[in-house]
């Protein structure tokens, strides 16, 4: 995860207030853009952040400078995408305006951007701790190696992912940020254990090997995940379907309750 940086997640067109303009600008720019608030610049210069809040009894033409926060935090591009997560999340700030060293804004990174890079995190802990179980329910000695393995050779686990998380998948290949599969190997079989999302996104770019951490056993054992795969049909990753996000469980739970308020 350190490798992952601001500005690789951040927001480059970034829609700014002028320090000159009025109260009236920035309804005007909430109402085109639907954003809550807006760095304020004097000229490429970050000098204030104002939010939608900040609006409320304020006479359409008072002045921008006189409502506009001054206490602005602010993030560098080097940051990593975990201090800045820490920033966001302690502060209770949504978005942290990105300045270079003369403190001209170069982009925006939200509270959205952290999760998104977030999302599918692989860490030793996560790999041992399966290794762990691995053990306990086996009755076995997996070794760890981490080498690249070809996504055509793996074996599902997972029936479904979503469109949304896949095109995050996407853009972090491309960018070269994405974590590594988790994939158990044993004779004549490679099971995908962890990062159907990464693979699917490889697959879609046209990618045939991914990085990824393979836990080794010698032992010509099935395993429940394999019979889990059996039941689901799944053999290939052609085999996964692909939902679009508005069929996410947790948005369909969310609109149920909106129904029922």
């Amino acid at each position: 995860m350190d490798k992952k940086k601001v500005k690789d997640y951040m927001t480059y067109d970034v829609v700014t207030v002028d320090i000159h303009g009025t109260v009236k600008d920035v309804i005007e720019a909430i109402k085109k853009t639907l954003h809550d608030g807006f760095p304020v610049v004097d000229g490429k210069e970050v000098v204030g952040y104002i939010a939608a809040r900040d609006l409320l009894f304020a006479h359409p033409s008072t002045p921008v400078e006189q409502v506009m926060s001054r206490h602005l935090i602010v993030a560098d591009p080097d940051m990593s995408i975990n201090d800045a997560a820490r920033v966001i999340f302690r502060s209770g700030i949504q978005k942290l305006p990105v300045v270079d060293a003369a403190n001209s804004l170069i982009g925006i990174i939200s509270n959205a951007d952290v999760i998104r890079s977030q999302i599918e995190h692989v860490s030793p802990e996560k790999v041992f701790k399966f290794i762990e179980t691995l053990k306990k329910l086996y009755n076995v000695e997996p070794t760890l190696k981490r080498e690249p393995v070809t996504i055509s050779a793996l074996l599902p686990t997972q029936g479904k992912i979503y469109e949304d998380e896949l095109e995050g998948r996407m853009y972090e290949i491309k960018k070269g940020l994405a974590e590594p599969l988790i994939v158990v190997k044993r004779p004549g079989r490679m099971i995908l254990v962890d990062g159907h999302h990464r693979a699917i996104a490889a697959k879609r770019l046209n990618i045939r090997t991914l990085d990824a951490y393979i836990i080794e056993i010698n032992e010509n054992i099935e395993l429940g995940m394999e019979r889990t795969a059996r039941t689901l049909n799944l053999r290939t990753l052609d085999d996964i379907k692909v939902l679009d996000y508005a069929r996410h469980p947790l948005v369909a739970l969310t609109h149920r309750l909106v129904r029922h308020t």
